[in-house]
Protein backbone atom coordinates (compact mmCIF):
# COMPACT_ATOMS: atom_id res chain seq x y z
CA UNK A 1 0.00 0.00 0.00
CA UNK A 2 1.30 3.31 -0.87
CA UNK A 3 1.22 6.43 1.68
CA UNK A 4 -1.55 8.46 1.75
CA UNK A 5 -1.54 11.42 -0.02
CA UNK A 6 -3.78 14.89 0.61
CA UNK A 7 -4.81 17.41 -1.79
CA UNK A 8 -6.43 20.46 -0.84
CA UNK A 9 -8.37 22.74 -3.47
CA UNK A 10 -8.68 26.44 -1.90
CA UNK A 11 -10.74 28.03 -4.09
CA UNK A 12 -13.17 25.32 -4.34
CA UNK A 13 -12.40 24.04 -0.81
CA UNK A 14 -12.21 20.31 -1.38
CA UNK A 15 -10.39 17.79 -0.05
CA UNK A 16 -8.69 14.71 -1.52
CA UNK A 17 -7.21 12.09 0.54
CA UNK A 18 -6.15 9.52 -2.32
CA UNK A 19 -5.56 6.24 -0.01
CA UNK A 20 -3.72 4.26 -2.15
CA UNK A 21 -3.14 4.52 -6.30
CA UNK A 22 -5.46 3.15 -8.61
CA UNK A 23 -8.01 3.48 -10.92
CA UNK A 24 -11.34 4.81 -9.71
CA UNK A 25 -14.08 1.95 -10.40
CA UNK A 26 -17.16 3.56 -8.74
CA UNK A 27 -17.79 6.07 -6.05
CA UNK A 28 -20.33 5.95 -2.59
CA UNK A 29 -21.99 9.38 -1.73
CA UNK A 30 -21.45 8.63 2.34
CA UNK A 31 -22.86 12.43 3.31
CA UNK A 32 -23.70 15.04 1.37
CA UNK A 33 -20.02 16.51 1.52
CA UNK A 34 -18.39 13.00 1.68
CA UNK A 35 -17.78 10.80 -0.88
CA UNK A 36 -16.06 7.76 -0.99
CA UNK A 37 -13.95 6.33 -4.33
CA UNK A 38 -13.91 2.53 -5.00
CA UNK A 39 -11.26 0.71 -7.26
CA UNK A 40 -12.79 -2.57 -9.13
CA UNK A 41 -12.43 -4.95 -6.23
CA UNK A 42 -14.84 -2.38 -4.09
CA UNK A 43 -11.92 -0.83 -2.00
CA UNK A 44 -11.62 2.08 -0.69
CA UNK A 45 -9.04 3.93 -2.79
CA UNK A 46 -10.04 7.54 -2.05
CA UNK A 47 -11.95 10.48 -0.29
CA UNK A 48 -13.57 13.46 -1.34
CA UNK A 49 -14.86 15.72 1.25
CA UNK A 50 -16.40 19.10 0.22
CA UNK A 51 -16.71 22.17 1.86
CA UNK A 52 -13.69 20.43 3.76
CA UNK A 53 -12.69 23.47 6.25
CA UNK A 54 -16.28 23.18 7.51
CA UNK A 55 -16.62 19.51 7.55
CA UNK A 56 -12.95 19.16 9.75
CA UNK A 57 -14.26 21.61 11.68
CA UNK A 58 -17.69 20.31 12.35
CA UNK A 59 -15.77 16.81 12.69
CA UNK A 60 -13.17 17.53 15.42
CA UNK A 61 -15.85 19.65 16.77
CA UNK A 62 -17.70 16.77 17.54
CA UNK A 63 -15.67 14.29 18.70
CA UNK A 64 -13.69 16.78 21.31
CA UNK A 65 -17.32 17.73 22.74
CA UNK A 66 -17.95 13.65 23.10
CA UNK A 67 -14.53 13.02 24.84
CA UNK A 68 -15.12 15.76 27.11
CA UNK A 69 -18.52 14.05 27.70
CA UNK A 70 -17.36 10.93 28.47
CA UNK A 71 -14.79 12.75 30.70
CA UNK A 72 -17.37 15.03 32.60
CA UNK A 73 -19.63 11.45 32.79
CA UNK A 74 -20.71 11.13 36.98
CA UNK A 75 -19.84 7.67 38.30
CA UNK A 76 -22.14 5.21 37.95
CA UNK A 77 -24.75 4.79 40.69
CA UNK A 78 -23.59 2.00 42.82
CA UNK A 79 -19.76 2.00 42.04
CA UNK A 80 -17.14 3.30 43.79
CA UNK A 81 -17.05 4.81 47.67
CA UNK A 82 -19.38 7.44 48.54
CA UNK A 83 -18.64 10.20 50.48
CA UNK A 84 -20.48 8.20 53.88
CA UNK A 85 -19.24 4.83 53.21
CA UNK A 86 -15.68 5.94 52.79
CA UNK A 87 -15.87 8.22 56.21
CA UNK A 88 -17.32 5.41 57.83
CA UNK A 89 -14.66 3.07 56.53
CA UNK A 90 -11.72 5.43 57.59
CA UNK A 91 -12.86 5.78 61.43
Amino acid sequence: MNKPQMKYFEEEDVLHLIISEGREAGSIEITPNLTVELNSKGEIIGLEILQASRFLCDSVLESAQAKIANIKKPAAAGVGPTRRTAARTRG
